[in-house]
C-alpha cells in the first residue's frame, strides 16, 4: 500500500452535475437587449463628445431668471403719448407701470396727475421689466394695462332694446360683419354714438374687439355705447327680424340708393361689411335691404367707418323730419 505524502491528508472528490450544464448553456442564450447608443458607450468616441459637453455647460455661469410670469396677456397701451391720450379718452385703466428711474416732463406729469385723480395703482418698475411685459414695444418708460372689455351678449341686447322702444326712437343697432381694423370698430363706435345708435353687434370670431385702440379711437364713446357679441350673426341677424327689426346691408352694389332708403323710421339693423371683401354671402341674404352710397365714379368704396358715419347720418335725419 502506498504511503501518502501528506500524513493525514484525505482526498475528496468533487461531485459534478450528473445531467445537464447547470443553466449555464441556457444563460447564453439569453439576450442582452437592445443595442444602446453611441453616445452611451464608454469605449466609443461621441460617448466622450457628450461628457466633455457636459463638462462645459457646467462650467458656465447660470443667467439670472427674470421674476414673472412673461408679457401681460390683456392689453396695453405703451408710450407716453398713447398713454396720455388714453387717459384724456375715459380709457378704463387697471395699472400703471412707470420706470423707475424714469425722465419726467410734463407728459409724465399729466399721466401721473390723471392716475391720481382716477386712483389707477401706479407701480415702479425697471426697463427690463417693462420690456418683458410689453412683449419688447417701445413704451418710453410707461405702460398702462388695460381690463378686457365686457361684452353683452347680442340677442338679449336687441330683444331688451325693441321692448323698451318707443315711437319716437326705434332701435337703432350696427352690426359689423368682420371687421378686423381697431381703429375702424372704434370710429363705428363713436359714430353710432354722435347718431343716437343704441349699440354695436359684433361676431365672435375673425373681428377686432374693443381694445385699447379702439377705445382711444371712439374718444370714449365706448363707455355710452354697448357693444355686444354673437355666436353666429347670421342667426342672430335673423332673430333680430323675428323682433320686428328690418336688416340693411352697406354695399358698393346695392338694390337702392342711401337716400330711397324709406325703412329709416323703422327699428334697424344696419350691417357693414369688412374692410377688404365686404358684406359675407350669408348675412346678404339675411339683409332685407342692400344699400349703397352714392359717390363719385372715380372712388371704388368707401372706408368701413365712413360708410357707417354716413348711412347713421341719413337715418337721423330722416327720423328727426319724421
Amino acid at each position: 500500500m502506498a504511503q501518502n505524502s501528506r500524513p493525514g491528508a484525505v482526498r475528496k472528490k468533487k461531485k459534478g452535475p450528473v445531467v445537464g450544464s447547470g443553466g449555464q448553456r441556457r444563460k447564453g442564450l439569453e439576450g442582452r437587449g437592445p443595442t444602446p447608443k453611441a453616445e452611451d458607450r464608454v469605449y466609443h468616441k461621441a460617448y466622450k463628445v457628450k461628457q466633455a459637453a457636459a463638462r462645459k455647460q457646467q462650467n458656465q455661469p447660470r443667467r439670472p431668471q427674470r421674476s414673472g410670469t412673461g408679457p401681460i396677456k390683456e392689453d396695453l397701451v405703451t408710450g407716453r403719448n398713447s398713454v396720455l391720450e388714453a387717459l384724456r379718452g375715459g380709457v378704463p385703466a387697471k395699472t400703471l407701470f412707470i420706470a423707475s428711474k424714469i425722465e419726467v416732463d410734463d407728459r409724465v406729469k399729466d399721466i401721473l396727475q390723471l392716475c391720481a385723480e382716477r386712483q389707477v395703482p401706479t407701480l415702479e418698475a425697471s426697463r427690463g421689466e417693462l420690456d418683458r411685459l410689453s412683449a419688447d414695444a417701445i413704451h418710453q418708460g410707461v405702460v398702462l394695462q388695460v381690463p378686457p372689455y365686457e361684452y353683452q351678449d347680442a340677442d338679449e341686447l336687441a330683444a331688451s332694446l325693441m321692448r323698451g322702444a318707443d315711437q319716437g326712437h326705434p332701435p337703432l343697432l350696427v352690426a359689423a360683419d368682420g371687421i378686423t381694423d381697431p381703429r375702424n370698430l372704434g370710429a363705428i363706435i363713436r359714430s353710432v354714438s354722435a347718431f343716437a345708435g343704441d349699440g354695436v353687434i359684433l361676431p365672435e370670431r375673425r373681428s377686432a374687439g374693443v381694445t385699447a385702440t379702439a377705445w382711444k379711437t371712439s374718444s370714449g364713446a365706448a363707455a355710452r355705447v354697448p357693444v355686444a357679441k354673437a355666436t353666429n350673426l347670421t342667426r342672430t341677424l335673423e332673430n333680430c327680424k323675428k323682433q320686428g327689426y328690418f336688416v340693411v346691408g352697406l354695399d358698393g352694389g346695392g338694390d337702392m340708393s342711401l337716400p330711397q332708403l324709406e325703412l329709416a323710421t323703422e327699428p334697424l339693423v344696419v350691417v357693414v361689411g369688412s374692410e377688404g371683401k365686404g358684406l359675407s354671402r350669408l348675412v346678404t341674404e339675411h339683409c332685407d335691404a342692400i344699400v349703397s352710397i352714392p359717390i363719385e365714379s372715380a372712388m371704388e368704396s368707401l372706408n368701413a367707418s365712413m360708410a357707417v358715419g354716413i348711412t347713421l347720418y341719413e337715418i337721423a335725419r330722416r327720423r328727426a323730419g319724421a
